[in-house]
C-alpha cells in the first residue's frame, strides 16, 4: 500500500527529506504523499522512514491504494530505471 498523512500533521518538516523516492510534499495544509511514488521505502530501507521520524504519527497506510509487497516492489524497479535514463 501506499502512505497517507492524516489532517493531524503538524506539517513539522521531518517526513520530506527522508524519503528517498521524493513523494512526500507540502500540500494546501498539511504534507501529503503522491501515491504514484511511495513504494513505503521497498527497496531502500526495511520499514517507511516517514513513519519512523514522524513525532505525531499521523502517516498510515492508505486503503485507497492497497499494494502488495511484489507491486511495490516493481514500483521501485520502474522509478529507479526512470531516474537512472533522466
Amino acid at each position: 500500500m501506499s502512505l497517507k498523512i492524516l489532517d493531524t500533521c503538524v506539517n513539522c518538516d521531518v517526513c520530506e527529506p527522508v524519503c528517498p523516492n521524493k513523494a512526500i510534499s507540502l500540500g494546501e495544509e498539511y504534507y501529503v504523499i503522491d501515491p504514484a511514488l511511495c513504494t513505503e521505502c521497498v527497496g531502500h530501507h526495511d520499514e517507511p522512514q516517514c513513519v519512523v521520524v514522524c513525532p505525531v504519527e499521523c502517516i498510515i497506510t492508505d486503503p485507497a491504494h492497497v499494494e502488495s509487497s511484489e507491486q511495490l516492489t516493481l514500483k521501485y524497479q520502474y522509478l529507479m530505471a526512470k531516474e537512472s535514463a533522466a
